[in-house]
């Protein structure tokens, strides 16, 4: 029919045309909204996995990075401590010489040997007199010291290494108890 209302010729479709809801996304077909739904949870599913398996990668790559590291470090100090054992094996090989050049051959050893502890930030103690302080020592005994004070370190039966929180190990101590 025309604007007044009197019926033309022209050709009409006989099958209405079926008009797509609005909150539908175009070009997902007859399913309606649940086809759409269905398409961003395998959308985000495909994300899911794909981050899981990025955060795999991360974590092997990660454990990788540190094992690499500690190997280096390991090598690092293992090379440091060479030519410790380079002066050991010169001491042995000097042992039919004099017995006096061979004390000093050790004692310049262990001064090497307690250098390079202290450049990997592990000094040797001096606890002798300090004040017992279980953080730093282990007691191994008491006993009665009149000389000294009470809860002082009288005795060190095995060094400690180390200052502050970077501790190799506590010193074995032996502390003064009253008389």
């Amino acid at each position: 029919m025309s604007e007044r209302g009197e019926r033309t010729d022209e050709f009409v479709d006989a099958e209405p045309a079926e008009a797509e809801p609005a909150d539908e996304p175009a070009g997902t077909g007859d399913d309606g909204p649940a086809a759409g739904a269905a398409a961003r949870i395998a959308e985000l599913e495909d994300q899911r996995l794909r981050a899981l398996a990025e955060l795999d990668n991360m974590r092997k790559r990660c454990a990788r990075q540190v094992s690499e590291a500690r190997e280096r470090a390991q090598a690092e100090v293992a090379e440091r401590w060479l030519p410790v054992v380079d002066n050991l094996d010169r001491a042995l090989d000097h042992t039919q010489a004099d017995p006096g050049s061979i004390v000093d051959g050790i004692t310049a050893v262990r001064r090497q040997a307690l250098d390079l502890l202290a450049g990997l930030g592990f000094p040797r103690r001096d606890d002798l007199g300090t004040s017992f302080d279980p953080n730093r020592h282990e007691a191994v005994a008491t006993r009665p010291d009149p000389e000294a004070p009470e809860g002082s370190v009288v005795e060190v039966v095995r060094p400690g290494y180390g200052d502050g929180g970077r501790q190799l190990r506590p010193a074995q101590v032996i502390v003064a108890k009253a008389g």
